[in-house]
């Protein structure tokens, strides 16, 4: 067995930390304090190539292994969530989609500009009514002649609201099985679409500084090649797309967790109580002791999986084991880390309050963390 990233690897890390903290950092709080999405922030991380980043060259993308896009997302969390959402957001849900269940006209059309960051698009699965139970979707889109015509709604859906957002994936109930069930599909609907708009969501307690959006569609018309894959492959599309998401929800809950332990050890060092600095306390060491700990068994739960993954192996249950102990350990983590700043730790001046707030939002994008343990409980063959 050999734990050794390689070469590329190991250069993808430090530049993409290097990027991190000089140019996130810096502006990470103010934009989180403002609510406010950067797109030239957006476009830096585009000209770094961080998407499209498995995508392979002949579509604009950068052709790297699961993994590699995996290291740049937990380097990005590190220092800030929002960020680190944009990236995960688009590569795993937005890019995604297209490049593996496209069609080949689908593909050059939308990637070039998607890997490049000159655009991001949606990933519209979420509704109102419909979270955890994808299954009670209720956007329809019916055909008339060559046409799609959509309505309903989607709600919390990344990188969907912003000025550089050229349109979004969406699933949508397009008929009704021979047994009574529904027929799902997804549709590419593009950003200018008639009767299709957006609304950015703000009063968010998490990933301030990431877009969130609410779609609407009344009546909305697209042409009948705007169908992804074939009719009533929706759901297996989606399902697909959330086992690898799972692994980016992980790589953001390591890199937060890793943030924040960062912070709080180098704050135990540094602040004074009784005549010595708050490490060399027991109560405060172990704290540390244990976050290091818990953070290296994340990595290494998670560098399986995407191993699995690019190798071309199940790896399901282990992105759902990966998904639910990242965002649990990032939890622990960070609870740990603001009772080490004490009092300081509640101030927003100071990161790992952030990282706090950022935390909570892993426990249920993406799948909860209740529906992770049914994912594995069932892999596992609990249920007949």
């Amino acid at each position: 067995m050999n734990f050794d990233l390689t070469a590329e690897q190991e250069l993808l890390r430090r530049t993409v930390r290097e990027f991190a903290e000089h140019e996130i950092a810096p502006r990470a709080a103010e934009l989180d304090r403002n609510e406010e999405f950067s797109c030239e922030l957006t476009r830096a991380m585009g000209e770094l190539g961080l998407f499209g980043m498995t995508v392979a060259p002949e579509y604009g993308g950068h052709g790297l292994d699961y993994l590699s896009y995996i290291i740049a997302v937990e380097e990005i969390a590190r220092v800030d969530g929002s960020h680190a959402a944009t990236v995960a957001a688009e590569n795993s849900l937005g890019i995604g989609p297209i490049y593996y269940f496209g069609s080949e006209a689908q593909k050059r059309r939308y990637l070039p500009d998607l890997c490049r960051g000159t655009h991001l698009w949606g990933f519209g699965l979420t509704e109102p009514s419909a979270g955890s139970d994808a299954g009670g979707t209720k956007t329809t889109a019916r055909l008339e002649g060559d046409r799609w015509v959509i309505n309903g709604s989607k709600i919390f859906i990344t990188n969907a609201g912003t000025s550089i957002t050229a349109g979004s994936t969406v699933q949508c109930v397009t008929g009704t099985l021979p047994d009574g069930g529904k027929e799902y599909s997804c549709i590419i609907v593009e950003q200018e679409s008639p009767g299709f708009t957006t609304r950015s969501m703000h009063g968010k307690m998490v990933w301030r500084a990431s877009n969130t959006a609410e779609l609407y569609f009344d009546n909305v018309t697209v042409p009948r090649e705007s169908l992804l894959g074939e009719r009533g492959a929706g759901f297996k599309q989606m399902l697909e797309t959330l086992d690898s998401g799972r692994l980016s929800i992980a790589a953001m809950g390591l890199g937060g967790a890793q943030g924040a332990y960062e912070a709080a050890l180098a704050y135990a060092k540094e602040r004074q109580q009784f005549g010595k600095p708050i490490s060399h306390f027991q109560a405060n060491a172990f704290k540390l002791a244990d976050m290091a700990t818990e953070i290296e068994a994340t990595r290494n739960l998670l560098y399986k999986a995407c191993w699995l993954r690019d190798q071309g192996r199940a790896f399901r249950k282990e992105a759902a084991m990966a998904k639910l102990w990242a965002s649990e350990v990032m939890r622990r983590v960070t609870h740990a880390a603001v009772q080490i700043f004490g009092g300081y730790g509640l101030m927003e001046e100071y990161p790992v309050a952030r990282f706090y707030r950022d935390q909570r939002l892993l426990e249920i994008g993406e799948g909860t963390s209740e529906v992770q343990r049914l994912v594995i409980s069932r892999l596992l063959g609990c249920y007949d």
